[in-house]
């Protein structure tokens, strides 16, 4: 027999010692972030061969570089602080969880108190030592040797059990495919780890040469001040960003803080590839991968060294070229990003919706290095918009004029001449705060929304862009651009902050793309519905109340019209139309949740020291007229329609005639139905829908919105929600897609987007599930009497018939019946009866003395309907049958 597994020994430089085989706690990511699959991370592997110092106290070991069997899973979370700002005493060591089952799990080992060789990067023909930081990831490294060791040992004991195995089968047969299974799954995470190590490493590195850099440079000013010289002039970023400018276009003097930036990128940018050279010069055989192409060939390649678009090019030298982006194993990939492991590789053209986001994003940020060379102004950002994309630019004391388009128009065509190559970094977001400390805009961003300890920044010429990518190789692939507007915005939609400027622009991979485009606009300013509103009376908007319409009697007419239509179409599928005030306490949004996540677009105001506000929505309003009285499954479902005014503070910049207003009617509707009624009512919202538009000659396509990052409730009833929704989407039978995290934060959505003459989408009705208001609202019914928890209450006329009551309640409640008794000497028969009927008991039985000599029960239900004295039998019986059954309207079948 195999000995027994053992605890290994404790590490002196950890506190607790390892956990044995069969005690391994869970695997838990505290950063999950860190250890996720590629694109996000930043470990570099250890820099052996590289100059610099051996601390004096421990030799130099010899820690492989790329291991070439099987690693674990593991957690790198570890507070900035620690990793960056603490001196070496501080990294401290933190053992390692693993999760197995059903195998027993391998013992680890904590991180390494002992300090390997320091390894450095020459930077300008300096050597920054990198220190402290750098030892957790030499940590990383020496752990992961022995964790190689630990894997070794565990691979020969699967050898030693099969051969056992082969003697006496019997007895291994339970430990053999135990280890198999073990090491199989160790040696699929083996990569994982690798590519964190390198991460991790290459963002310490990061880190630690940009402080030298900034302690080196600190030297050299104070040592010019001594002496009185001055500073030597910048030349290579300056030449840089006036070499990428077109002559015809030219910035004298160009911004400084594109120079600093310019060098900067260079300097992180030679860093990065010293690390990446070391790490593929040391790489293995394991480095070989395989390259799955959606079309089903496969291709074979190196790791961080093959390319989507040298994948692409192996295919066929159009189909690179015509390639927007890639996805690689289902995230969107840039396609000079070399690939990591294998993969699934998917070529995206500018026919997919995808690339298309790409590449107008990328069209943005063109346009962003003609804003900040024209104007030197600071950048924003620059979110792909449908069908075009946009940049806004903060000016501080001057603002973008429509005469100044062709000019940006003309600076663009000039970048894109130039084929300037869109270059991806990743890199600490330390230091990227201090690469864009120049622009207040960029570190809100790095500080409030970058949750992650490193980002990634992209260079397209003079511009370094904080940006997630991905974006096409270079700018030459945007054949035709065009910028065609401007307007005025605010940053994050908020009145209050400061005003930017924005510029819209569009952009082709061929002029006919362009022309349709422009043919589009040019009909689409003939039939816009502000310019017929006006042209036939219907309506208009005016600057005293903006996002508010003013219907003319035409107008009017149209709207009354439509009105009636949709009353006749509810009443049709048996709507009730309710009427509800406009403004309530914003205690009611206080309990439903909208005031935490919706009060910056509701209109409020103060009266009598409360805080009132203009209803957004009718569902509150809905919820409070169910609750106001007792509610019973035969009413289930209850469908109210409302027609009433609705105000929401959309952003200024976002109001847009009809389709984005302040003050506005629609026909809401809620459905208050049970679980088992939800999929059957959602497929009739459905239908009902498809025959309104279908009236009015529209189409339609179909999205369900899941669940977005603040939503409320447990994921469990989200999961299940959704799943309904998308069987009621199969049933219906059209196509739809799903929108992840676009649904509302109290449910998920189905949202309908019809289609309008010229093609173009909007998005008009949305069947929204809500089980969160319910919960918030405590709205319930009540319940058939096989699903009740009250089903019978029984009631002594008098003291003398008490024990009696006692014992018919005893007979039910051990026949399976939730039976209670009311002993309460204080009420008189008749309130005992009332407050069982309100207490919602299904049956009420009396019991007096009569009844007692009968051995019978005096038998009436809630709704006060009697059936009179029955024997105990008898009900018992009558009972059973409907609770078997379960019989909804029991009260009358009995």
């Amino acid at each position: 027999m195999a000995p027994p597994l053992q605890r290994l020994p404790s590490h002196p430089g950890c506190a607790q010692p390892a956990p044995p085989f069969h005690m391994a706690p869970p695997l838990q990511f505290l950063e999950p972030r860190l250890i996720s699959p590629l694109p996000s991370a930043t470990i570099a592997p250890p820099l052996h061969g590289t100059a610099g110092p051996t601390l004096p106290h421990r030799p130099a070991p010899t820690v492989p570089i790329a291991p070439p069997s099987i690693c674990l899973p593991v957690s790198f979370y570890r507070p900035a602080s620690a990793v960056y700002n603490q001196p070496h005493p501080a990294l401290a060591p933190r053992p390692l969880f693993i999760y197995r089952q059903p195998c027993p799990a391998p013992a680890v080992r904590p991180f390494s108190a002992g300090c390997p060789r320091v390894a450095s990067v020459r930077v300008g023909g300096k050597v920054a030592a990198m220190a402290a930081e750098a030892l957790a990831a030499e940590a990383v490294a020496s752990r992961l040797a022995r964790q190689e060791e630990d894997i070794r040992w565990l691979w020969a004991e699967v050898h030693r059990l099969r051969d056992e195995q082969l003697n006496a089968p019997d007895r291994c047969q339970a430990e053999g495919p135990c280890l198999t299974r073990e090491v199989a799954q160790l040696r699929a995470e083996n990569r994982e780890l690798r590519h964190c190590l390198y991460r991790l490493r290459l963002c310490l590195a990061e880190e630690l040469s940009h402080q030298a850099r900034l302690e080196s440079a600190a030297r050299a000013e104070a040592g010019r001040a001594a002496a009185g010289a001055q500073p030597p002039p910048s030349q290579s970023p300056e030449e840089d960003v006036k070499k990428e400018i077109d002559p015809d276009n030219e910035v004298k003097n160009p911004p400084n803080f594109m120079k600093e930036r310019l060098k900067f990128f260079e300097i992180l940018k030679k860093d990065h590839q010293l690390l990446l050279a070391i790490y593929e010069k040391k790489g293995d055989s394991s480095n070989v991968i395989t390259v799955r192409v959606a079309d089903g060939r496969t291709v074979k390649g190196e790791a961080w060294k093959t390319t989507p678009y040298q994948v692409a090019a192996e295919i066929s030298q159009e189909l690179a070229e015509t390639t927007v982006v890639a996805k690689v194993n289902g995230e969107l990939w840039d396609l000079d990003r070399p690939l990591e492991g294998d993969a699934t590789v998917e070529l995206l053209t500018f026919e997919d919706e995808e690339a298309r986001a790409v590449y107008w994003h990328s069209s943005a940020h063109v346009l962003g290095e003609a804003l900040e060379l024209h104007y030197g102004g600071l950048l924003c950002c620059s979110p792909p918009g449908d069908g075009s994309f946009h940049y806004d630019v903060y000016l501080e004391d001057r603002a973008v004029s429509s005469a100044e388009l062709p000019v940006l128009e003309s600076m663009c065509q000039a970048i894109i001449k130039e084929q300037q190559p869109f270059e991806r970094l990743e890199v600490s977001t330390k230091v990227l705060l201090d690469l864009f400390k120049y622009n207040k805009f960029k570190c809100r961003i790095l500080k409030e929304k970058v949750a992650t300890p490193t980002t990634t920044v992209y260079r397209c010429g003079p511009l370094v862009e904080l940006c997630k990518g991905p974006h096409v190789r270079h700018t030459g692939t945007i054949k035709v651009i065009k910028i065609f507007k401007n307007s005025l915005a605010y940053w994050a939609d908020n009145p209050e902050m400061e005003m930017l400027q924005r510029v819209y622009g569009v952009s082709f991979p061929d002029e006919q793309r362009m022309a349709a485009w422009e043919e589009l606009q040019e009909e689409a300013r003939a039939r816009d519905h502000r310019t017929i509103g006006k042209e036939q009376e219907l309506f208009f908007f005016h600057d005293l109340s903006p996002g508010s319409c003013f219907f003319l009697p035409r107008g009017a007419c149209i709207y009354n019209t439509l009105i009636d239509f949709i009353r006749e179409q509810h009443h049709q599928r048996n709507f009730t139309e309710v009427l509800s005030p406009n403004m309530y306490s914003c205690k009611l949004w206080e309990a439903s949740g909208h005031w935490q996540h919706y009060s910056e677009n509701m209109f409020t105001f103060d009266i009598d020291k409360d805080t009132f506000a203009l209803k957004p929505m009718n569902c509150p309003g809905h919820c409070l007229m169910f609750a106001h009285r007792p509610r019973s499954w035969r009413e289930m479902p209850i469908r109210l329609a409302d027609f009433g005014v609705l105000h929401r503070n959309e952003p200024s910049g976002a109001l847009s005639g009809l389709t984005c207003v302040r003050r506005f009617q629609q026909d809401d509707a809620h459905i208050f139905c049970t679980v088992g009624q939800l999929e059957e009512e959602i497929k009739g919202c459905l239908q009902f829908l498809q025959s309104v538009y279908s009236t009015f000659g529209f189409s339609f396509q179909l999205n369900l919105s899941t669940r977005p990052e603040n939503f409320l409730g447990k994921i469990e009833l989200w999961d299940e929600a959704e799943k309904q929704l998308q069987n009621s989407l199969m049933e219906f039978g059209k196509t739809w897609k799903i929108n992840p995290g676009e649904g509302a934060f109290y449910g998920p959505k189905i949202d309908l987007e019809i289609k309008d003459a010229l093609g173009r989408y909007h998005q008009c009705a949305t069947i929204q599930l809500d089980f969160q208001l319910p919960i918030r609202f405590n709205l319930t019914y009540v319940r058939p009497f096989w699903l009740s928890p009250r089903q019978v209450m029984v009631i002594p006329v008098g003291p003398t018939c008490e024990k009696y009551a006692l014992q018919i309640s005893s007979d039910f409640f051990e026949e399976g019946f939730m039976a209670d008794v009311d002993l309460d000497r204080g009420c008189t028969l008749n309130n005992k009866i009332q407050n069982a009927q309100l207490a919602q008991y299904n049956f009420i039985f009396v019991v007096g003395e009569k009844e007692e000599t009968n051995n019978a029960v005096n038998v009436q239900t809630r709704d006060n309907k009697i059936y009179g004295e029955i024997s105990v039998t008898s009900t018992i019986d009558k009972l059973k049958n409907l609770k078997q059954s379960r019989t909804l309207n029991a009260e009358e079948e009995f």
